[in-house]
């Protein structure tokens, strides 16, 4: 007797099989097997310098698209060597001038950087470590000036501040002071990690520029497999899911950059304006968390106030209403123009992707939270409409709401109606899976 496969139950045992699988290996990574983060580590510590090269060509790919198109290609007829008789060698050439420009303009970034602010906040650090106790003694003095016609307030605070000034200098000195000490102590005898640092970072360096100057022919070998192992329908869906992410992340990760950079040199003018003490530590703190959503505005001016606070009172007062005349600005002009409707989420998603980011991958999380949840959120919402639309029923959330009038009202009924006599009749074709 000839056997025969049934497809159907094989398709059932193969999917079973692999659910099984993949249980099995998602088993492995939750109870933190050790083999398999070896593995993982291993794998990742031999790819650092190809991670920072994807990295590195992807945050440089702005910088590489504004030479590319906006400041060679108006220059381009005006210079012959942009101009030779192959268009094919006219756009490789523009594309290497763009990308040697972009990596002349990163490096001056960071060199400037490193050059001018570094120096000044690790003075302005131990500046604050030695006179912290100065500090503390002028708050006493200004809360005695301030509370004198409370004298109950009066003896409250000063006795706080006067059990804690001894312990809290006391601890600064024998902690602190002595940790970071240390901590330059132990990078510049770390003669090893620091090699092996600035040689991934260079190894990074060169593949981001190779990725940057052949981008396009990555991206159609990319392509190339998808249509080679998928058929024409799903390596589109694919394609353009990649297109999507890549414009949420970019959008996101740049504006994000580009808004926290302007934020931060907007507060240091600010804050030399009024006076406020280590305006460019301060700059950089507000610069830095403002690249976290929502709560990073609040995470960096706290700190900030407290040490304004402890330097000159009053300044501490002008520096919170600096910074809230700067979030105002922020929230109402800068953000929206750079980021716009970039990520496509409420408040309440974004606070919620904030929330679960940090939750589970800290800052990190917290900064990446949201273009993740975006991309998830508009993949979900998709597929929703799809099955909605399949069942003839109205796409827009407003048609939901228990107060809509009583015309959508009837409208909705009778598209339900109508839907399930189709699902209860024998001919009704099956919905399309795309799950």
């Amino acid at each position: 007797m000839k056997f025969k496969w049934n497809k159907k139950y094989l398709y059932l045992g193969v999917t079973a099989f692999l659910v099984v699988v993949a249980s099995m290996i998602f088993h492995n990574i939750i109870t933190g097997s050790s083999s398999i983060l070896t593995g993982l580590n291993k794998i990742i510590s031999v790819l650092t310098p190809i991670i920072d090269g994807l990295v590195l060509a992807y945050l440089m790919n702005p910088i590489l698209n504004f030479y590319e198109n906006t400041v060679l290609s108006k220059i381009t007829g005006k210079i012959k060597y942009f101009n030779p008789d192959s268009p094919v060698k006219g756009k490789r050439r523009i594309r290497n001038c763009s990308v040697a420009l972009t990596f002349v303009t990163t490096v001056l970034i960071v060199t400037v950087f490193f050059q001018m602010v570094i120096p000044q906040i690790a003075d302005s650090i131990q500046s604050i470590i030695k006179l912290f106790p100065t500090y503390l003694n002028n708050l006493n003095t200004w809360a005695e000036q301030v509370f004198k016609n409370y004298p109950f307030l009066e003896s409250s605070l000063v006795s706080f501040i006067g059990d804690y000034t001894e312990d809290m200098s006391e601890f600064l000195r024998q902690n602190v002071l002595p940790h970071v000490n240390t901590v330059l102590t132990s990078v510049s005898s770390s003669l090893m990690r620091i090699l092996t640092f600035t040689w991934n970072l260079l190894i990074g360096l060169i593949i981001s520029i190779y990725i940057m100057a052949n981008r396009e022919l990555f991206a159609a070998q990319f392509k190339k497999l998808l249509y080679a192992y998928f058929n024409q329908r799903t390596a589109g869906n694919i394609i353009g899911e990649c297109a999507f992410i890549h414009k949420t992340f970019s959008s996101f990760i740049v504006g994000k950059i580009v808004d926290s950079a302007i934020i931060g040199v907007l507060c240091f003018f600010a804050t030399s304006i009024i006076g406020t003490p280590y305006p460019v530590l301060i700059s950089v703190i507000i610069g830095v968390t403002n690249i976290i959503p929502v709560f990073g505005p609040f995470i960096g001016a706290v700190p900030c106030a407290l040490l304004v606070l402890l330097v000159d009172p009053l300044q501490c007062l002008y520096f919170i209403l600096m910074i809230f005349v700067l979030q105002q600005v922020d929230g109402n002009f800068i953000g929206p123009k750079i980021l716009g409707g970039s990520t496509g989420l409420s408040s309440f998603w974004v606070i919620f992707a904030i929330t679960l980011g940090g939750g589970l991958f800290g800052v990190v999380g917290m900064f990446l939270g949201i273009p993740i949840f975006a991309v998830l959120y508009a993949e979900f919402k998709r597929r929703v409409n799809k099955h909605l639309k399949f069942k003839s029923l109205s796409e827009n959330t407003n048609d939901y709401f228990k107060n809509f009038n009583s015309a959508k009202r009837q409208e909705f009924v009778e598209a339900i109606t109508v839907r399930n006599a189709e699902e209860s009749s024998p001919a009704a074709d099956e919905p399309e899976n795309i799950g």
